[in-house]
């Protein structure tokens, strides 16, 4: 059973990539990632408070921010005083993609999306390892009250790059396929064309791609999964040092086995 991408739409006023993981086929087929547990999304720095206001009714309670420290400075964030909401800044870029002689980005220069999340995932592992402690504590904690939803929101300035490499993790996680989690980063392109086009057009030729989510990007990312860790996402993990048993957490935490 594919993935049905529009399935997993969850539209709100402000955000145009706002997506649950939930719905996701996993296990062969055998079962489902489990909604109303994570949202993935685009920044919601210019989000008005009724806009806030509609993720928190949603049930949004944790909000992972992985932009740089210098793009939430510039940006800010809506959430990071907001008291019903555990605010995290965790980093997944080095620098300032704003500035178009960062490092990263002269990297961009020449080199694929494919090629910086493979860059994110080695050169940042103690940020990565931290982003699924505080998933796994989160997830911990709203076991204690499933009376109502306690999702946990991430993003970075898109929705389709950082935030695509940790979606990716977790459907590897939870077993699901390689064609559906490239499915699942590639069509963030059609959802923020409106808004990404007339930035595109501004780029220099050569940085273009950047603002994409084309699907050899996920595919270059998998390839080395399978390369360097045996296609074993857990293997990644227990390198940087984040337990087996938290894994196997999530993993439960997010399974629905079909009847």
């Amino acid at each position: 059973m594919a993935l049905d991408i529009n399935s997993q739409r969850v539209l709100f006023d402000g955000l145009l990539n706002s997506r649950d993981l939930g719905l996701m086929p996993i296990l062969n087929g055998k079962g489902q990632f489990k909604t109303k547990v994570f949202l993935r999304m685009d920044s919601p720095s210019a989000l008005t408070p009724s806009q806030v206001k509609s993720l928190k009714d949603y049930g949004v309670d944790t909000v992972i921010d992985l932009r740089s420290s210098a793009e939430v400075e510039y940006y800010g964030n809506p959430f990071i005083n907001d008291g019903d909401v555990l605010f995290a800044n965790i980093p997944l870029f080095v620098g300032n993609p704003d500035d178009e002689n960062d490092a990263t980005m002269n990297m961009l220069r020449t080199h694929t999306l494919g090629d910086f999340y493979v860059l994110l995932i080695e050169e940042l592992g103690p940020r990565v390892k931290e982003v699924f402690e505080l998933i796994f504590a989160r997830l911990e904690k709203a076991s204690l009250d499933p009376s109502k939803n306690h999702i946990i929101a991430f993003h970075c300035a898109h929705g389709k790059d950082r935030t695509g490499v940790v979606t990716a993790m977790l459907y590897l996680i939870a077993g699901a396929s390689r064609e559906d989690i490239i499915a699942n980063y590639a069509c963030s392109y059609g959802f923020l064309k409106s808004m990404l086009d007339p930035l595109i057009e501004k780029k220099e030729t050569c940085l273009k791609h950047t603002l994409r989510s084309d699907a050899h990007n996920m595919e270059t990312f998998l390839n080395h999964v399978d390369s360097k860790y045996g296609g074993k996402i857990e293997n990644y993990f227990d390198m940087i040092g984040f337990d087996k048993e938290k894994i196997e957490y999530i993993r439960k935490s997010v399974t629905v086995t079909n009847q």
